[in-house]
């Protein structure tokens, strides 16, 4: 590395004897602290800093679609469970590029990124042939006088298509939102709510990378003691300009320094270790599997004893996260295209899902031991 205080210095030391118009400083600070930076709230930024980027995110939003997207979707037609029914088949083969496994599961994770799904459906001779799911960034509400929604926007390629809401019985576009307190139209993803833990826990990777990149050393002070000399005014300047391009911010992280010439580097700043950023990381993620509603424990994050096991933890996840999420889904797709299909409904089975065996044992030994109930009442209580 070029010494460039010997350069900054001239080779020359302003001693006491010389004559100053300045009365100078002895000490360079690099610890200045300056405003947060945050990340934008649009889905796009909110996608790439989240997703794209952080691995806590990209599980969480993984492991909610994928769970979610285990529980079988029926179809009750006039109070009877049917296999062979059109809409079952739609379900099973909502389009032909898609299976409705993957239909779901991007509904499921547009809606913890976004906080809003959209469906469309394919009309043929006023039929519902297909179902396409549509990306959350390329729709735009259309409000009438009203206020309520009368049509959608939906861009792309350079082109937008409206897509109406008010042509036949049966809307165009299905939108899931989860509930927002301050929009009307749109909803808001734990994503979004995650955003100040988000910019923390990448912040803090961001910066031990620096350190590591740089032999991990710490910023401090700079002291100029030659002599009891001062600097002057214009040497200062430029020694603070030189710092602060040189050695600031987390890209300059630990760079290591040439000090002559009276320099002497004083380290004032807190260390990482005293700084801790592990366990900053360890609680960013922890807020962050907060908002997505996983416990902590699913993701490998230490410090979370709230759960006495895995089994407990993956229990609690599905009594409160996926079930709400996947009851919402059904409830709002049955009533979507229920009356397209003659009144048939949309009904999640959840006895077909591992993690809640346990939970529907129970369930059935109590039905059984009530005396009480007819057995036609215990089979509706159990969903038969």
């Amino acid at each position: 590395m070029p010494n460039w205080v010997s350069r900054l210095l001239g080779g020359q030391i302003n001693t006491p004897a010389e004559k100053k118009d300045f009365a100078g400083h002895s000490v360079l600070s690099l610890s200045q602290l300056g405003a947060p930076n945050w990340s934008h709230r649009g889905f796009a930024s909110l996608v790439n800093q989240g997703f794209a980027r952080n691995p806590v995110v990209y599980r969480c939003v993984r492991l909610i679609a994928e769970a979610a997207n285990r529980v079988p979707l029926t179809v009750v037609d006039h109070g009877r469970r049917v296999d062979e029914h059109p809409l079952a088949a739609l379900l099973g083969r909502p389009n032909g590029r898609q299976s409705g496994g993957e239909m779901l599961e991007a509904v499921y994770a547009y809606l913890q990124t976004a906080g809003n799904a959209y469906l469309q459906a394919g009309l043929v001779e006023g039929e519902v042939k297909a179902l396409f799911c549509l990306r959350p960034d390329r729709m735009k509400v259309v409000a009438g006088a009203d206020g309520w929604p009368i049509a959608y926007d939906y861009s792309a390629g350079g082109q937008t298509q409206r897509l109406r809401q008010d042509g036949g019985a049966l809307p165009g576009v299905l939108h899931m939102a989860l509930f927002h307190p301050l929009d009307d139209h749109y909803g808001m993803g734990p994503l979004e709510a995650a955003q100040t833990s988000l910019d923390i826990h990448n912040a803090a990777g961001e910066w031990n990378k620096a350190l590591l990149d740089n032999a991990a050393r710490p910023s401090g002070a700079l002291v100029y003691s030659m002599g009891g000399g001062n600097l002057t005014a214009e040497q200062f300047e430029r020694l603070k300009i030189e710092l602060e391009q040189g050695f600031a911010g987390a890209a300059n992280a630990g760079r290591p320094m040439v000090l002559e010439g009276g320099l002497d580097w004083k380290t004032i700043a807190l260390s990482p270790r005293d700084m801790d950023f592990i366990e900053a990381k360890h609680a960013a993620a922890r807020d962050i599997a907060l908002a997505f509603g996983v416990p902590p424990m699913l993701l490998g994050i230490p410090g979370d004893n709230t759960y006495a096991n895995m089994a407990e933890a993956n229990r609690a996840l599905w009594r409160q996260t996926l079930i709400p999420l996947v009851r919402r889904v059904a409830d709002d797709l049955s009533n979507w295209l229920s009356p397209a299909f003659g009144g048939a409904v949309i009904v999640p089975d959840f006895d077909a899902v591992e993690a809640l065996a346990e939970d529907r044992a129970a369930l059935w030994e109590r039905v059984s031991n009530a005396g009480f109930l007819s057995d036609a009442e215990k089979r509706a209580m159990l969903g038969i």
